[in-house]
């Protein structure tokens, strides 16, 4: 008896699908009267404290003729400012036992540090400064322009496939900035002059193109007096912050190109249109993507490295992006496989999605994998902070944070099958062969 319960108990589990919980985020939100917005979240389970700011500028933001600036002021605004020496700022927080970064995409810049609860009146000090008292002259940006000559001779030149982002942009878009990658031209940034420079700064680092969240260890009225304390007296920006208005034309060709490079196995590079970032289906072409190359149990590498051996990897670079990204999927090919080869077979297997969807086992699977990698995302008081900023300005309301669970879930099988067909198109697809500069004809 006791084993027909045991199996009966067994047989059940298998059959259900753990129900992931995540618990509601709280926050208080204000807007100061020079236009920040400021969100706060209050844990005090560890006495640590994330303060962040994001800017709504990324490459997207810039000149065609002065790209790389979004970027180039991600180094930039750590040089110091008026109360703050040079190379200082780093220091300062690092002393306090606090460690900080930033990034820079298409399109936001996100500053952030995580610092002991007792310091954060040093963090909010220090964003203060940088919004609005930054050292920009002539000394720091020779400085950082040798930093960012580093940084793409090391991730882009001198990287095997290291330039497949700005490669497949600059054929994926034609109208749209996005045709850039956030590194940007070096040659721009070297023609700039340091009035460019300032311009910059003054029209986008300004208090109503940011978002400022404290997520931690704080006080809901302690945290708000010191944020009125030492950003209320940041003037609000002059002049119209430059939104790109530029719809990127439908494409109704596929678009196919080779790019000799210093590798020695070739691969395939493809890359399909994706819908603005708050589109419904985006939530479907995420799980997809995850689906098809996200991971040793994915589909594609499942298939192609481990049954067939085509490819010693596949993998994806889904960029989800404001005004409709792309997502870009590549495949290194094994030894004495041809490139062609491998794509027949990626092509084949996106036939084989659309044709007959993804099967009830795998989409269960799927449904874990994509809530795990939800609640994951916001399991730290970082990922928090940057959850809770991102839904303000990308989805117009803060407490998009507490939906995303529910909008996932809410995908359904036939939904995956679906924009495989709207959006796995050879419309606008974008293909690239990276070969060996060996195999190059020469003229």
């Amino acid at each position: 008896m006791r084993k027909v319960c045991f199996l009966i108990m067994t047989i059940t589990s298998m059959l259900v699908v753990p129900v992931i919980a995540q618990n509601e985020i709280e926050f208080q939100e204000f807007n100061l009267d020079n236009g920040l917005h400021v969100i706060m979240h209050k844990d005090n389970t560890t006495p640590i404290v994330v303060t962040s700011v994001l800017y709504h500028v990324g490459s997207k933001n810039e000149d065609p003729e002065r790209t790389g600036f979004a970027h180039f002021f991600e180094h930039l605004l750590f040089e110091g400012s008026e109360h703050i020496g040079r190379g200082e700022y780093m220091k300062k927080i690092q002393s306090e036992g606090g460690t900080l970064n930033a990034y820079t995409s298409n399109d936001i810049t996100y500053y952030y540090e995580t610092l002991p609860s007792n310091k954060l009146e040093l963090a909010l000090y220090m964003e203060s400064e940088r919004m609005l008292h930054a050292k920009i002259d002539q000394v720091g940006v020779d400085t950082q322009r040798e930093v960012v000559k580093e940084e793409k001779r090391q991730r882009y030149d001198n990287q095997p496939y290291g330039t497949i982002l700005p490669e497949t942009l600059k054929r994926a878009y034609t109208k749209h900035p996005y045709q850039w990658a956030p590194i940007g031209s070096l040659d721009h940034l070297n023609a700039a002059t340091l009035d460019e420079f300032m311009g910059f700064y003054n029209e986008f680092y300004v208090p109503n193109n940011a978002t400022l969240t404290i997520a931690g260890d704080i006080d809901y009225d302690q945290t708000k007096e010191w944020v009125e304390k030492y950003f209320s007296e940041i003037p609000k920006g002059k002049a119209d912050i430059y939104r790109p208005n530029i719809t990127e034309p439908a494409k109704t060709e596929e678009i196919r190109d080779i790019i000799y490079d210093n590798i020695q196995i070739p691969a395939v590079i493809q890359a399909y249109n994706l819908p603005p970032k708050n589109d419904p289906d985006s939530y479907a072409m995420d799980m997809l993507s995850t689906y098809l190359t996200g991971g040793k149990s994915s589909l594609m590498t499942k298939e192609l490295v481990d049954k067939q051996q085509k490819a010693l990897a596949v993998a994806a670079i889904p960029l989800d992006l404001e005004d409709g990204g792309i997502f870009i999927m590549y495949g290194i090919t094994n030894m004495g496989v041809q490139a062609e080869e491998l794509e027949t077979e990626i092509d084949k297997l996106i036939k084989q999605v659309q044709e007959e969807g993804v099967s009830e086992r795998d989409f269960e699977k799927l449904q874990n994998i994509i809530e795990n990698n939800v609640v994951s995302s916001n399991s730290t008081m970082s990922g928090i902070a940057q959850s809770l900023s991102q839904s303000y300005v990308f989805f117009g309301e803060t407490g998009h944070i507490n939906e995303v669970l529910e909008k996932y879930r809410a995908v359904s099988r036939e939904d995956l099958k679906r924009v495989a067909n709207k959006y796995l198109t050879l419309d606008g697809r974008v293909v690239l062969y990276y070969l060996p500069k060996s195999s190059q004809p020469q003229d």
